[in-house]
């Protein structure tokens, strides 16, 4: 039950980043050429976004449990350490050169698009390499 309700919220979440135009990367870098074509729908999308999260999690956190497992599983860490300062900046710079965030990258494997691939693969790489490194 827990791999069909979590292929539904994938299914979810993917439509949502299609719909919003986060599968489009054309659309993605115009939204970060503030100074040239801008494209300020982006911020519509996410800022319903953090609107629909605030609501859920006003939601969510009046149960005790979620309904699939036994506790919540809540990140302990709150130190900003260089790791997260780095991969946050690795991922900003990733975004804005390609136009592709791994939510908008995946649903857009599903319309062949050859960039999609060609950055999924690469992301793919770079998380094997990350933990290749990490472990060493």
């Amino acid at each position: 039950m827990q791999i069909v309700i979590a292929a539904l919220i994938g299914l979810i979440f993917g439509a949502g980043i299609t719909l919003g135009g986060m599968i489009n990367p054309a659309k993605v870098l115009n939204f970060f050429d503030v100074a040239g074509t801008w494209d300020p729908s982006l911020a519509f999308v996410m800022g319903s976004a953090l609107i629909v999260t605030g609501i859920g999690y006003r939601l969510v956190w009046t149960r005790p449990a979620p309904v699939l497992a036994a506790k919540f599983q809540v990140p302990t860490r709150k130190d900003i350490d260089p790791a997260l300062i780095g991969g946050a900046a690795l991922f900003g710079i990733g975004w804005g050169i390609a136009g592709f965030c791994p939510g908008g990258a995946i649903p857009a494997l599903g319309l062949f698009e050859p960039q999609a691939f060609l950055f999924v693969g690469s992301m793919l790489a770079g998380l094997l390499l990350a933990r290749t490194l990490r472990k060493s």
